[in-house]
């Protein structure tokens, strides 16, 4: 089981841009290293292997900044869709972004176990998307025609993966000012 995360490098007015309203763009940036960092300390506290799939810089600067334990590969072009699928092409593979504050390893590891027995497994998400997409079976639907970035990102996928899939415990995502009075950071 690989797990794949995906992030973006921390650059002030790039990452986590839908917070620079409430944090300033150094801010919302630091913000996202803070929560990269620990999603991939929680992977590896899980037993998993963890490969980065980056955005924003070289890879071999990912690798320097998050130390020894992870891959990183780079992401490559194409809308949300297509890069998952990428990503998804060797499994099985536990499909993960870095803005789930609550994430623990007990998460990971139900995840792992659902697909023992299922070809897919979701982690929905408060905000309609997911924070979690394990896919033990190819799904390449799974990432066609979903609107990203929406209230229905979980659904439409769902309704792309075979009926009676695993759902794991909603969890809530760190994506806009109002998400902040949830955590302490």
């Amino acid at each position: 089981m690989r797990v794949s995360l995906f992030a973006r490098w921390p650059e002030p007015g790039r990452a986590k841009t839908r917070l620079i309203p409430a944090l300033g763009a150094a801010g919302a940036a630091d913000l996202h290293r803070r929560l990269t960092e620990r999603t991939v300390a929680t992977v590896l506290a899980a037993g998993l292997p963890c490969e980065v799939r980056s955005t924003g810089a070289n890879p071999p600067v990912f690798a320097d900044w998050l130390g020894p334990g992870v891959t990183v590969v780079d992401q490559g072009d194409g809308d949300l869709g297509a890069r998952l699928a990428r990503a998804a092409k060797t499994l099985p593979v536990l499909l993960l972004g870095a803005d789930i504050p609550d994430l623990a390893p007990h998460h990971l590891h139900a995840a792992v176990a659902a697909l023992a027995d299922a070809p897919a497994v979701i982690g929905p998400a408060e905000d309609g998307g997911y924070w979690l997409l394990g896919l033990a079976a190819p799904a390449p639907q799974a990432f066609v025609g979903v609107d990203w970035g929406t209230s229905s990102v979980c659904e439409q996928t769902l309704d792309r993966l075979p009926a009676g899939i695993p759902q794991l415990a909603t969890l809530a995502d760190l994506d806009r000012p109002e998400d902040l009075a949830r955590w302490t950071f």
